[in-house]
């Protein structure tokens, strides 16, 4: 699996401990966390089915997941969760985009594939299959103290995750506010079919492969203040650190090599720092407008590392009841990101090999826009809901770049949409 599903993995990791997290602080929202007494040695279960596509016949995904919670008695729950991922379709291997037919070597070395002149350069190969499984478990360990923790294990093609994490949460304030403490450790193996590239080396050398895996470890650490500031409003602030050490190049990503008529001569395997912090702070608010019940959900999030990077996410809900158990919630999201130090749009032939590169749009400076609609209605006594979303990325950059008659008029940084369809169902 290439480094989108590595990318994936990290955000896994992050939403388990802020799952975990958010989970603790529940009791802060009064008394609608405290089961009722039929809820006890009951069941619920969540269904959800996700389709992706993306433009220009690029990533499509499919992804099935199932949901138990098992209420034990009053102070004691558990949960686990099973999702299954397809993925197929063609993924930007970094090189540019030239005024000529480009072909290169397939990741595993077996073949070739050719992209037309003018076209972003595509690896075709992408495909893989994902199933991960986790588990949940939450204890109200006395009126203040609440406790919960988890493991989850993720296997493709060429990638296995494992992770652990556990949090705390206590109330004070007559249960107004929460101060909650999170952890969770990962351990991730990579194994892509050939071997390990060697960073920097030519993609058509036959001796660029080094070991046959890679691991990585990445430790997570999430602190957590929610607040009830009055019976309508509630609001949340987090701050997270991770420190991630080991094999964190994709490799599968390369960079051309570029002379002074705009040609690529050569194409080099891309290579990225083996250490990274990164850091974040998140604010949310939720507010219940009343008598009407609507609900609006606005949240922001900083992110830094030592990479470079640093984004601003803004992000909205608006949960609105309509007649007979309707809803409808409309979701706009906006994303702004700064590139890493090491993100280059190419390498100039004849100037040495840099010790960190990428060409990896997703490591360079971008926008991207998110705008969506919920709809959901109740089914024989239940909630069924679908979520229709489109999504696009805008990647910014120095159009100057585009130099000589080899890349003249040629876009270095093309937009990306994508439409995403979700269902969900719950009883």
């Amino acid at each position: 699996m290439q480094l989108k599903c590595k990318s994936k993995t990290f955000a896994n990791i992050s939403l388990t401990l802020a799952a975990a997290t958010c989970a603790l602080v529940a009791p802060a929202m009064a008394e609608l966390s405290t089961p009722e007494v039929s809820e006890i040695d009951s069941w619920d279960v969540d269904l959800g089915l996700l389709i992706y596509a993306e433009s220009d016949d690029q990533v499509q995904a499919y992804e099935g997941a199932l949901s138990v919670t098992k209420q034990i008695d009053d102070e004691r729950s558990i949960n686990v969760k099973g999702v299954i991922d397809v993925l197929t379709g063609a993924s930007p291997n970094g090189a540019v985009a030239q005024n000529r037919a480009q072909t290169f070597t397939r990741p595993s070395g077996n073949g070739t594939y050719t992209t037309a002149a003018g076209d972003t350069p595509l690896d075709d190969t992408f495909k893989d299959t994902r199933v991960a499984l986790s588990s949940q478990y939450q204890q109200q360990l006395n009126r203040q103290w609440l406790y919960s923790g988890g493991a989850n294990v993720s296997k493709e093609y060429d990638y296995l995750a494992l992770s652990i994490n556990s949090a705390l949460a206590r109330d004070f304030n007559n249960r107004n506010t929460t101060a909650s403490v999170g952890f969770s450790y990962a351990y991730d193996t990579i194994e892509p079919e050939g071997g390990i590239p060697n960073p920097g080396a030519p993609v058509d050398d036959p001796d660029n492969r080094l070991e046959d895996s890679e691991t990585k470890q990445t430790l997570d650490l999430l602190l957590g203040l929610t607040q009830v500031i009055n019976r309508q409003t509630l609001m949340q602030l987090n701050y997270s650190i991770s420190d991630v050490s080991g094999y964190q190049t994709d490799p599968f990503k390369i960079l051309s090599v570029i002379d002074s008529d705009g040609w690529a001569n050569d194409y080099v395997y891309e290579n990225r720092p083996d250490q990274r912090t990164k850091q974040s702070l998140f604010w949310r608010t939720k507010y219940n407008l009343q008598p009407s019940g609507q609900v609006l959900d606005v949240s922001y999030r900083y992110f830094w590392d030592d990479w470079g990077m640093a984004s601003h996410t803004i992000d909205s809900k608006w949960r609105m009841s309509l007649a007979n158990s309707h809803f409808i919630e409309p979701h706009i999201r906006y994303y702004n990101q700064q590139a890493a130090d090491f993100y280059r749009v190419y390498l100039d032939d004849g100037q040495p090999i840099p010790e960190y590169m990428t060409a990896d749009y997703r490591l360079g400076e971008l926008q991207t826009y998110t705008i969506g609609l919920k709809y959901g209605f109740p089914v024989a006594g239940n909630e069924f809901s679908v979520r229709l979303e489109y999504y696009l990325t805008q990647v910014s950059g120095d159009e100057s770049l585009a130099k000589g008659v080899g890349m003249t008029g040629v876009d270095l940084y093309p937009d990306k949409s994508a439409i995403m369809l979700q269902s969900f169902y719950r009883f």
